[in-house]
């Protein structure tokens, strides 16, 4: 690929993420007030699942080509990249309030599935049971999500969601879909771009795998979460991230596994799952304490994850 051609692919990238963000929050917010829906919810279930496809895509295609380590390495990777490196520039452009009601029901999903996948990854690796109890667990989650989310907004409003006109539905799904095209495009384009642009400088495969790749795949997450931010939609740049990890963990391995068998090794099953766990349980923690992830938080999460990306270059 010659010099040019890397610009464009960087650049297009670049426009079609923050273009795609842009689209994606206003699409999601409309939806939400139309729909009578909380914006947390819709965060998790439409923005924060639609901006896992980068991941879902890579770990099929790593399961497909036994490279198993891709494959769990994709997800344990993008739900760090997305806690401390997105969750952490977010709450810098705009400290991220939380609503402690749906709060305790998705941190909670959260915490049982980052727990589950870790445990099934460390003791049994991921078999075709271990998938179906994964996909199994996204169900039920998804199913009391829509259940809890549409009673919450009824009983704020005391009374039933009001109709949606067809036409204003249209452009907030319109403006939904057109914002996945852009997130999913301009990652791929800016991940071709600088995979390219590093194999060009000589930088080694591991440094790509462990920069680009990982951070990659997240970087729907990451131009989405900072729209909202920037927009003032707290809910939906933190929810975003709690159903994008969520969705990694249940979905991406569950589908994953039941394609091709994974067994980790190494650092995977090891350094790597316990640091995904210990910033899940410290984001939580916050939360929990602070109703909010503020600025300084966001600062030492990004602290920690130069010190994450520091200690796999040891």
């Amino acid at each position: 690929m010659s010099l040019l051609a890397m610009s464009a692919f960087i650049a297009g990238g670049l426009v079609l993420l923050v273009a795609g963000g842009e689209s994606l929050v206003r699409g999601a917010s409309g939806l939400a007030a139309r729909l009578g829906l909380p914006s947390l919810l819709i965060g998790l279930v439409v923005v924060g699942f639609g901006t896992s496809m980068p991941e879902l895509t890579t770990s099929i295609t790593a399961a497909l080509e036994n490279a198993p380590d891709i494959a769990v390495g994709n997800v344990i990777g993008s739900n760090i990249a997305n806690i401390l490196l997105i969750l952490g520039l977010a709450a810098l452009v705009r400290p991220l309030a939380v609503d402690p009601g749906p709060f305790r029901r998705d941190g909670t999903a959260l915490a049982l599935s980052a727990l589950l996948g870790a445990g099934l990854i460390a003791f049994f690796g991921l078999e075709r049971w271990g998938g179906a109890i994964l996909l199994a667990g996204l169900v039920t989650y998804l199913a009391i999500s829509w259940h809890t989310g549409r009673q919450d907004a009824a009983a704020a409003t005391d009374i039933g969601p009001a109709a949606v006109p067809a036409g204003r539905l249209g452009i907030d799904l319109t403006f939904l879909a057109a914002g996945f095209a852009g997130v999913i495009g301009g990652a791929w384009l800016l991940v071709e771009g600088a995979v390219a642009a590093a194999s060009a400088l000589g930088v080694s495969q591991a440094v790509i795998g462990l920069t680009i790749v990982a951070v990659g795949t997240s970087l729907p997450e990451l131009a989405t979460s900072l729209s909202a931010a920037r927009r003032g939609e707290g809910e939906i740049a933190f929810g975003n991230i709690v159903g994008s990890n969520i969705f990694n963990i249940l979905g991406i391995l569950g589908i994953t596994a039941l394609i091709s068998p994974i067994q980790v090794t190494g650092s995977l099953a090891g350094f790597d799952l316990v640091v995904m766990l210990a910033v899940t349980l410290l984001m939580l923690a916050i939360v929990i304490r602070q109703r909010r992830i503020g600025r300084l938080a966001g600062l030492v999460f990004l602290l920690l994850y130069a010190a994450y990306i520091a200690s796999m270059a040891v």
